[in-house]
């Protein structure tokens, strides 16, 4: 369905019934990052997956205060609100993970439990923040300069996803599809907008989400399993489980592992005695 929201139209896909978990996918995804999860997890929860700002089939303005992550997490909220939505339990992928933290700190009292993949709190350091704010700059152009194809050879090709070389065939041309569907006003718009070079970071907040929350790295990817390592410790109820043979997007590479690690940890959070879904069913 489309929503619109303070100015913006925004792609969203809900499905089932009970407790909601809300899906935030990452840089160059979309809410088909996560169909080959929905039938199984739509089974117990009401899922519910939005293609983020300039991704997807939400808008892809070319005003950036559209991507900036506190008009974003408003939004968020807001679509929420619409669908009459209180509590829920959240998932981001790595850009979607910076997101979710964002959400769950502007709205802690509604998170129910929150699952992190791959995601990071942002960059502490003000040069190394900068320093990444000038590379998103720079990606920001090429991608307007040089088009959607030149891209996706390029984002494919980074060591962070040198672990994907192993996927079937079928599944890397599946996500490369994914990436050429993109819009280069959109990616850049989101580099420039919400990147981890120009949102807040938020290390020193992580302590304030009383929340469960689960973190799940791919062993593999040994800069974000760094990161959970040091973050699962800030969290006063976090668990961080790092995945075997996987890389960056764990959902992508061990997809019955990620399935069931989400599944079993959202079960735990269950009120005992409670029929399919927990409380309400329209979560609140």
């Amino acid at each position: 369905m489309i929503l619109q929201i303070n100015d913006m139209k925004y792609y969203v896909e809900r499905t089932g019934e009970g407790q909601v978990l809300l899906l935030l996918h990452g840089f160059t995804g979309s809410t088909e990052t996560w169909s080959p999860f929905v039938e199984a997890w739509s089974r117990h929860y009401q899922v519910l997956a939005v293609d983020l700002p300039g991704h997807g089939r939400t808008d892809a303005p070319a005003d950036l205060k559209y991507y900036r992550m506190e008009r974003v997490v408003h939004d968020l909220l807001s679509i929420l609100d619409q669908l009459g939505i209180g509590a829920f339990h959240l998932l981001g992928y790595s850009m979607g993970g910076r997101v979710a933290l964002h959400l769950a700190l502007a709205a802690p009292e509604r998170v129910r439990a929150l699952i992190l993949e791959s995601a990071s709190p942002g960059i502490a350091d003000a040069q190394e923040r900068e320093a990444r704010r000038q590379q998103d700059e720079r990606l920001a152009q090429q991608i307007e300069q040089k088009g959607i194809e030149w891209f996706a050879a390029y984002w494919e090709a980074l060591p962070l996803f040198a672990s994907q070389k192993s996927l079937p065939s079928a599944t890397r041309q599946r996500l490369r599809e994914q990436r050429r569907a993109q819009r280069p006003q959109g990616l850049a718009g989101s580099l420039r907008g919400m990147g981890a070079g120009v949102q807040a970071p938020l290390h020193a907040r992580l302590r304030e989400l009383q929340m469960p929350v689960l973190l799940l790295t791919g062993e593999l990817d040994e800069k974000y399993g760094d990161l959970a390592q040091w973050m699962v410790g800030q969290f006063p109820r976090g668990v961080w489980h790092p995945i075997p043979e996987a890389g960056h997007a764990v959902h992508l590479e061990q997809p019955a592992r990620f399935q069931a690690e989400v599944l079993a940890f959202l079960d735990q959070q269950r009120p005992i005695g409670r029929g399919k879904g927990g409380e309400l069913a329209n979560g609140d």
